[in-house]
């Protein structure tokens, strides 16, 4: 019964880690952890559009359309038609986005990136089938999913 506990103790630990650092991103920029992976997404690459931006970061495009009208709406990002294909629209960041996204605290998913591809080889398989089966146990499997730490729903508002 130790074990089991231990497990529910981890497991509730991650849970808590992942719910204050996006009430922490919250507070300080008004980001939920979807629209600062969007932001992040546009200033490493330039010329995106929507459906590139969804493969990026492993959304729908009906959530990342969502996501990028919250974030024109606070003047964070605009789109802009290709200049020579007019049917193409690119998303850019503006400015105060640009501004946003550099006094953004650390996102939970970056440090965990950081910490994990420092593991060996090994180390990285076995946490991933470890997790694996601890999704496939709690029957999360089929549920879709980004690639980041988060809780909650993907497109929500920011907490407040």
């Amino acid at each position: 019964m130790d074990q089991l506990n231990d497990a529910l103790v981890s497991l509730r630990q991650i849970m808590r880690a992942a719910d204050l650092n996006a009430r922490k991103l919250a507070k300080e920029t008004g980001l939920s952890i979807s629209q600062l992976l969007v932001l992040q997404a546009i200033e490493q690459s330039t010329d995106l559009t929507a459906g590139e931006i969804a493969k990026e970061v492993n959304l729908t495009q009906a959530t990342i359309s969502s996501l990028l009208d919250r974030l024109e709406q606070r003047e964070l990002v605009h789109r802009v038609r290709g200049a020579a294909d007019r049917r193409k629209v690119y998303v850019a960041l503006t400015e105060t986005g640009r501004a946003l996204l550099s006094s953004a605290p650390e996102a939970l998913h970056d440090r965990f990136s950081d910490r994990f591809l420092k593991l060996e080889t090994w180390e990285q398989s076995m946490m991933v089938a470890v997790l694996q089966r601890v999704t496939g146990m709690m029957e999360a499997s089929d549920i879709d999913a980004a690639p980041v730490l988060d809780a909650g729903k993907i497109d929500r508002t920011p907490l407040s």
